[in-house]
């Protein structure tokens, strides 16, 4: 329903926002992982995703189901380091945390927006 009301950018929203919690149990867990021999640092795919289903493009309704936020292997550190490197991973948290919050507040405004046509701006 809320999809209807605010459009596909509300959608898209809901979907970054799942993305977001992944990552960060995502990054808890490579943290809690920092000295087990031969762990693979993981990642949440999300955002590549986005640019393959070409959404600026497509409509959102009809590609979302294809875009969903995947844990997998961090296979860009396998070559430098095996291992976690928690200065990179408390950088990703930190990152992470902030796009979360820009998120919530994007769509706390959004609902503030129809509570005002609710309400009929009183």
């Amino acid at each position: 329903m809320a999809d209807s009301l605010f459009g596909s950018g509300f959608a898209l929203a809901r979907v970054a926002l799942d993305a977001a919690t992944m990552r960060h149990e995502t990054i808890a867990a490579n943290i809690a992982n920092i000295n087990t021999e031969g762990y693979t640092p993981l990642k949440v795919g999300f955002e590549e995703y986005l640019d393959r289903a070409d959404i600026a493009r497509a409509d959102w309704s009809l590609s979302r189901n294809a875009v969903t936020p995947v844990v997998e292997p961090d296979l860009s550190t396998a070559s430098i380091s095996p291992q976690v490197a928690l200065s990179t991973e408390i950088v990703k948290l930190n990152a992470n945390t902030i796009q979360y919050q820009v998120l919530v507040k994007a769509m706390s405004r959004a609902a503030s927006v129809l509570q005002i046509a609710i309400s009929e701006g009183k």
